[in-house]
């Protein structure tokens, strides 16, 4: 009898152990989100934060941006935008074609350069047939008459766009731009990013 009782006693402390790890994970994770929301930006459907990697952060809000932005540099180093939504709110799929317009002197103000990258929802790389996982601030793109930048972001290449083409997997998709030694603007939270503008 007194091993019956030994062993049910033994039962409810692991329970108890991982009721309480799953409380505290669960905890944890609200706390984070929070702290994130708090100190995140939205604006046309892109979320960016430039709180994380600074110096003097707190050990909840470290712990945040570790969470959901790893290895992250401090803001005046790069910034980082991500958006799963387009302009009126959807999720973005590759089922449909996207254009990301620049206008004219309106690019991400960086002294170095920026980059468009396409990840899954996870942030892993899509495989494509052309191998492209990026578009930026380097030679290739090609700008339009009147200086705007359009980016167009879908499974099938754009008849004669393909140099401004980032190929989208057929699923659901993430889009994160990172500015390189961003401008004052961008740092002071006045440069807003374009809205990605669903196709016909």
């Amino acid at each position: 009898m007194t091993n019956i009782f030994i062993t049910l006693n033994n039962y409810h402390v692991v329970q108890a152990i991982i009721v309480g790890a799953v409380l505290a994970y669960l905890t944890a994770n609200i706390a984070f989100s929070t702290m994130m929301k708090a100190t995140t930006m939205t604006v046309n459907g892109w979320s960016i934060s430039l709180k994380c990697g600074q110096p003097g952060n707190g050990l909840l809000l470290r712990a945040a941006c570790a969470r959901f932005l790893p290895a992250v540099n401090v803001a005046q180093e790069a910034a980082y935008w991500t958006t799963t939504i387009d302009s009126a709110g959807r999720t973005l799929n590759g089922q449909h074609e996207y254009t990301l317009h620049f206008p004219a002197g309106q690019l991400p103000p960086n002294d170095a350069f920026w980059s468009l990258t396409m990840t899954d929802v996870v942030g892993f790389m899509i495989q494509n047939p052309i191998e492209r996982y990026s578009v930026g601030g380097h030679p290739g793109l090609v700008p339009n008459a009147d200086g705007s930048l359009d980016i167009y972001i879908q499974r099938t290449s754009p008849a004669g766009h393909e140099s401004n083409w980032l190929p989208a997997p057929a699923s659901n998709f993430k889009l994160t731009l990172r500015a390189y030694l961003p401008g004052r603007a961008i740092l002071d939270g006045e440069y807003h990013m374009p809205p990605v503008m669903k196709g016909p």
